[in-house]
């Protein structure tokens, strides 16, 4: 049991230390990885979300007007 605790320590240890070393062995440093540009879209300020519910207030108040 000791000998697996140990074996499992030192992996842990040994991929931590080798974590990042994405170099080659022909060149020492390595190219840098460029994130793509996040391209956000301005939304359009439009009254369609507001001509259903004025209709449907102007319907509303026309059948209370008319009893």
């Amino acid at each position: 049991m000791k000998k697996i605790a140990l074996a499992a320590a030192l992996s842990v240890a040994a991929t931590s230390a080798f974590a990042g070393s994405h170099t080659s062995k022909m060149s020492k440093i390595s190219e840098p990885v460029i994130e793509p540009a996040v391209v956000v879209e301005e939304t359009r300020a439009g009254s369609g979300g507001l001509i259903v519910p004025i209709m449907l207030l102007l319907v509303v108040a026309a059948a209370v007007a008319s009893r």
